[in-house]
């Protein structure tokens, strides 16, 4: 375990990504108490929400949790404030530079992790003094950037000389063999826990998830600069083609894509909206298979990381003493 998953006192060096309209303070409280770590979304949610739901994952666990702010947020300096006033272990950024805030935070006592999709990146972060990265590949869902996890992490990890976090295409313990082989101290899991028991997510939201296949994500808004993974539906593809005739069209106006947009990532968690809604999810999807429990899917990913770590079994592959289809 690394100075800092030890600083934050998990069991597991397991990240539950903080995804907006998703995490809130149950689904956080249960990945705590499973031994990883959860993280409230707290997205574009006023500071009153934060509250409640540090509040609530506080009753719900004495372990560390960590909330997500994302910096283009309306909101955002009383969220800090509230984060500051409940000495959050951790907190981990997006659509942002945190260094105005870094200071403040850690003489807090905050551990805190900006979620970066490039090497560039990484370095500028470093260089301001967070105390480590996620280096997020663009087969998560969400909100990506245009560098795969197996490209990205590694070149991180060489670039700077603080903890990496590895996400994006992670779901069992395979990948989390895979992301401390490459170099990070620890793995970020979104779209698994999309189906936990204790995600508040619509039933028809965890069932897209647990229908999807490899192939059953696009990715939007690649024409007006916020690309987001998401699941194929109605809302998505006419999304997506919306877009393109803009492009390819002589006008710039892409209000019509905004306003298609607005509101969608609710309709789909809140509502389940099959039409309208819109599905984040990341290309992992194919992996999860049924809805479980927060602490049946970090010991299951946990369990087979180890089995794969162990040594004995990555040696025999390396010397060909194991049949690599046998063990597929």
């Amino acid at each position: 375990m690394s100075p800092l998953m030890e600083r934050l006192g998990v069991k597991y060096p397991l990240f539950q990504g903080g995804m907006a309209w998703v995490a809130d303070g149950k689904l956080a409280a249960s990945v705590s108490e499973a031994g990883g770590l959860g993280i409230i979304g707290s997205g574009h949610a006023p500071a009153s929400w934060v509250k409640e739901q540090i509040d609530i994952a506080k009753s719900l666990t004495d372990k560390a949790f960590g909330v997500n702010v994302m910096l283009l947020s309306p909101f955002v300096e009383q969220v800090i404030d509230v984060i500051v006033d409940a000495k959050v272990a951790l907190v981990t950024t997006g659509a942002g530079d945190p260094s105005r805030y870094l200071e403040r935070l850690q003489q807090n006592g905050t551990i805190v992790m900006p979620v970066v999709p490039s090497v560039a990146m990484a370095k500028r972060m470093a260089k301001d003094g967070v105390d480590g990265v996620i280096a997020e590949g663009m087969e998560s869902g969400g909100h990506i950037g245009s560098i795969t996890t197996m490209a990205l992490v590694p070149q991180v990890v060489d670039a700077v000389d603080i903890p990496v976090v590895a996400a994006g295409g992670i779901a069992d313990g395979r990948g989390v063999a895979a992301a401390l082989s490459l170099g990070a101290i620890g793995v970020q899991m979104g779209t698994r826990f999309l189906t936990s028991t204790s995600s508040r997510i619509h039933q028809n939201y965890k069932d897209a998830v647990i229908k999807a296949k490899d192939v059953d994500t696009l990715v939007t808004g690649l024409y007006v600069g916020h690309a987001a993974r998401v699941l194929k539906n109605p809302m998505s593809r006419n999304f997506l083609k919306l877009e393109k005739k803009i492009a390819l069209s002589d006008t710039t106006d892409f209000s019509a894509v905004e306003e298609l947009g607005n509101g969608s990532l609710r309709k789909a968690v809140l509502e389940g909206d099959r039409e309208h809604g819109s599905f984040m999810a990341g290309e992992i999807a194919g992996l999860v298979k049924r809805e479980e429990s927060s602490e049946d899917i970090v010991e299951d990913v946990m369990r087979q990381a180890k089995e794969i770590l162990a040594g004995s079994k990555m040696a025999a592959l390396l010397t060909g003493q194991v049949d690599v289809q046998a063990q597929a």
